[in-house]
C-alpha cells in the first residue's frame, strides 16, 4: 500500500524532495532496524533459544505494560493496513472488470471493498496452505514482472520538465507514507534467527536487504511523478495512479498499472491475513489448529476492517497516515530505541552486547524524539492546529 499511496503524498513536493526525504526515512527505518536486531541477538543469547518472537521479546526487556502497548500498535498496523488493501484493492478490481465489460456506470466503492475481501479472503480461508503458497509466489512474479514493465514503459514517458519541478515546504505530509512503505522491522527477529545470531551477515541483510526495496521505490517515484502532465493540479488527496490507470499516459502503461496494483495488494494483504492469524492464534492458544475456529478468527480478521473500508471507502490514505504515525512510529522507532537502552544496562551483557548501531544514548534519544514529534504533529493536526 506504501508504494502505491507514494506517488499522491510526494507530488506536491516534487521528484527531487521527494528522493531526499525518502533517503533520510529509510535511513531512520534502517537504523531502527538494527537496533531491533541487536536486541534479538542479546535476547537468543539470554535465554539460550534460536527464535524469539518480537512481543515476546518486548514483554522480557520492557514488561507487561510496554509489552500491551507494542501489542496494540502491531494490531492496530495490521488493521489500519487491511482497511487500506480493502478500498484500494476493491476500488482497482471494480474499475478493471467495468473497463473489461464495458461497463457505462461503475458500481459504488463499497461494493468494489466487499467484493475484494470475499474474493482474497475466500481464496485464503477455503485454500490449503501449500495451494496458497504457490499462489503467493504467481502473484509475487506478477508484480515483478509488471513492475519492470512499468519502468520500461513509463520511462519512455517521463517529461524532464516535470522531473525538476520542487516545493520543499510540502514534504511533510509523505513521511508517514514513506515509513508504510519501507517498514520491515516484523521480519528482522526472522532474519536473526536464520542467520544464527552472526553480526556481520545481520548487519549486511538488514541494509543490502532494505536498499534493493528503496530503489525500486525511487525509480517508481520518479517515474510516476514524471509521467503526469504539468498542467494537472494537486488538490487534497489527488492521485497520480487513477490518472495514469484510466489512461492518461497511454493505455498500456494503464494497464500495467492497474495489474501491478492489484497484484501488489493482494500479495501483502495474504501477508498481513497470516500476520493477524499467528496473532489471535498466539493470544488463544486453546482455538489452535480447531477446524471449527477458523471462521470465528477469520471473521474477527476480515469483518471490522471490510465494514469500514464500506461505510468509508475513500478512506485509503487516511489509514496509511495513520498506520505510518502511530502503529509504525511505535513499533519501528519508540520501542527499538528503548529496548537497547534498557539492555544495554543490564550487567550480564557488558561484556557480550555488540552494539549494531553507534553513537550509544545520542543515537536512541534522536530516534525518540523524531518518532516523538511526528505523533504529536498528528495529534495536533486531528485536534485542529495546523
Amino acid at each position: 500500500a506504501g508504494i502505491l499511496a507514494l506517488p499522491a503524498v510526494t507530488l506536491p513536493s516534487g521528484v527531487v524532495p521527494s528522493t531526499v526525504l525518502l533517503i533520510a526515512v529509510w535511513l531512520y527505518t534502517v537504523i531502527s532496524g538494527l537496533l531491533l536486531a541487536e536486541v534479538c541477538v542479546n535476547a537468543m543469547r539470554l535465554e539460550g533459544r534460536l527464535s524469539v518472537g518480537l512481543l515476546a521479546m518486548v514483554e522480557r526487556t520492557l514488561g507487561f505494560v510496554g509489552a500491551r502497548i507494542a501489542g496494540a500498535a502491531y494490531l492496530f498496523l495490521h488493521y489500519a493496513l487491511l482497511v487500506a488493501y480493502m478500498t484500494e484493492g476493491g476500488n482497482i478490481l471494480v474499475s478493471g472488470v467495468s473497463q473489461v465489460w464495458g461497463l457505462q456506470n461503475i458500481p459504488p466503492a463499497w461494493v468494489g471493498t466487499i467484493a475484494f475481501t470475499l474474493l482474497f479472503g475466500g481464496i485464503m480461508y477455503l485454500g490449503r496452505e501449500k495451494f496458497l503458497e504457490k499462489l503467493n509466489s504467481t502473484f509475487v512474479a506478477i508484480v515483478i514482472t509488471s513492475f519492470l514493465g512499468l519502468l520500461l514503459l513509463g520511462g519512455g514517458q517521463v517529461k524532464t520538465v516535470q522531473l525538476l519541478t520542487h516545493n520543499w515546504t510540502a514534504l511533510g505530509s509523505a513521511v508517514s507514507v514513506m515509513l508504510v512503505a519501507l517498514f520491515f522491522h516484523n521480519i528482522v527477529p526472522v532474519v536473526v534467527t536464520q542467520l544464527e545470531g552472526d553480526i556481520p551477515k545481520i548487519r549486511q541483510s538488514i541494509i543490502i536487504g532494505s536498499l534493493i526495496p528503496l530503489m525500486m521505490f525511487l525509480l517508481w517515484n520518479a517515474v510516476i511523478l514524471g509521467s503526469i502532465s504539468p498542467d494537472i493540479q494537486s488538490t487534497g488527496n489527488f492521485d497520480p495512479l487513477q490518472i495514469l490507470r484510466a489512461g492518461g499516459a497511454g493505455e498500456w502503461l494503464g494497464i500495467l498499472l492497474s495489474i501491478f496494483s492489484e497484484f501488489a495488494i493482494a500479495t501483502s494483504f495474504i501477508g498481513f491475513v497470516y500476520g493477524l492469524l499467528d496473532f489471535f492464534q498466539d493470544m488463544f492458544p486453546v482455538v489452535q489448529g480447531k477446524p471449527s475456529s477458523r471462521l470465528p478468527i477469520y471473521s474477527l480478521i476480515l469483518l471490522p476492517p471490510m465494514s469500514l473500508g464500506a461505510i468509508n471507502p475513500s478512506i485509503f490514505f487516511s489509514a496509511l497516515d495513520f498506520a505510518g504515525t502511530f502503529s509504525i512510529s511505535v513499533l519501528g522507532g519508540i520501542i527499538p530505541a528503548l529496548m537497547t537502552w534498557k539492555q544495554r544496562q543490564e550487567p550480564q551483557l557488558n561484556s557480550i552486547n555488540q552494539p549494531l548501531v553507534p553513537g550509544g544514548r545520542v543515537t536512541l534519544i534522536i530516534m525518540i524524539a523524531i518518532a516523538s514529534v511526528l505523533i504529536i504533529k498528528q495529534i495536533l493536526l486531528m485536534s485542529g492546529h495546523k
